[in-house]
């Protein structure tokens, strides 16, 4: 594998050798990619791999986080507005496709673009061609658009939430990022080089790793993927009075396991709240979800978020 690449991607799994040689595929080519996978897989990283190992790695990489847009703004904050386009349009804007041009736009959590955020990003993908909000001008960019999500699009599918024909559009080319618990070794070696990071970072002396903790991080099932390990290997390194930190089994941090069960014990209480509240704001507004947003006081793009993570149809 190109060393380059292996500096932004660790990891020596086979599993993640094999996903390494796709990026680099794909990498060689133009078309639309989608990476899928668990949050915290590191699908970011494998879009920016794809995109500096690419003949664009001059020109911009753009990441846009699709779930962080106001359904209100997608358009402009994509496509640039004209000044007096709409009422806080105080003066033009070129948007992030405009930025992007030669080079790559990352399209994160595109799961959750509402469906007229979809077809906009559609009609720019059948021609490369846009106009932006408050013009006639058509415009032209030359970008990749990179997309990834984390949600199981059959499902979105089968419940009319994403458009079948830009998921044909985007789904030319698949990365599934495994989870780490797949990636056999990779943890510990990650772990091993988030110590050094995080050394030379805070400029402090080394630490290593206590044999009780190696053997937890080899076993933990690490749901939260890389970031889950990433941020506990920072917490402890900061937080160790020794040069070696210890965590897992027979530590002294051993609370970190029952802090997880209450988090998981808040999450459900937290989801069984939204999952009921939907439903009473949904038949308040006789099913139309611009209007539930509006009871409930939401970004509509945010609410229908909410709606499409269980499952909850609605009309428009």
């Amino acid at each position: 594998m190109n060393e380059s690449l292996r500096f932004h991607l660790l990891g020596s799994s086979q599993k993640f050798q094999d996903i390494c040689i796709q990026i680099e595929k794909i990498a060689k080519v133009e078309a639309t990619a989608l990476i899928t996978g668990e949050t915290g897989t590191g699908k970011e990283m494998a879009a920016r791999a794809i995109h500096y190992h690419s003949n664009r790695s001059s020109k911009p990489f753009i990441p846009v986080n699709c779930g962080a847009l106001p359904e209100a703004l997608i358009e402009s904050e994509l496509f640039g507005h004209e000044r007096g386009a709409f009422t806080d349009a105080k003066s033009a804007s070129p948007g992030l496709v405009s930025e992007a041009d030669g080079g790559t736009l990352f399209l994160d959590e595109i799961d959750a673009l509402s469906l007229k955020a979809q077809a906009a990003i559609l009609r720019f993908l059948q021609d490369n061609t846009y106009r932006r909000v408050g013009s006639g001008v058509q415009r032209q960019a030359n970008v990749r658009i990179i997309a990834a999500s984390n949600a199981d699009f059959n499902r979105l599918l089968s419940i009319g939430h994403f458009r079948s024909d830009l998921i044909y559009r985007i789904n030319v080319l698949t990365i599934h990022m495994p989870a780490l618990r797949e990636r056999t070794g990779d943890a510990l070696e990650l772990a091993q080089v988030f110590l050094k990071r995080f050394s030379h970072h805070y400029k402090l002396p080394p630490k290593s790793l206590h044999p009780d903790t190696i053997n937890h991080i080899i076993k933990h099932n690490w749901p939260g993927n890389i970031r889950e390990l990433e941020n506990v290997i920072h917490r402890e390194f900061l937080m160790s009075e020794t040069n070696q930190i210890q965590f897992g089994n027979h530590s002294p941090t051993q609370s970190l396991d029952k802090e997880r069960l209450f988090k998981n014990a808040k999450a459900n209480a937290i989801a069984e709240f939204e999952r009921a509240y939907l439903y009473k704001v949904l038949e308040q507004a006789s099913g139309n979800l611009s209007e539930a947003a509006r009871i409930a006081g939401q970004e509509r793009s945010a609410f229908g978020k909410l709606a499409r993570k269980y499952g909850i149809q609605s009309s428009v």
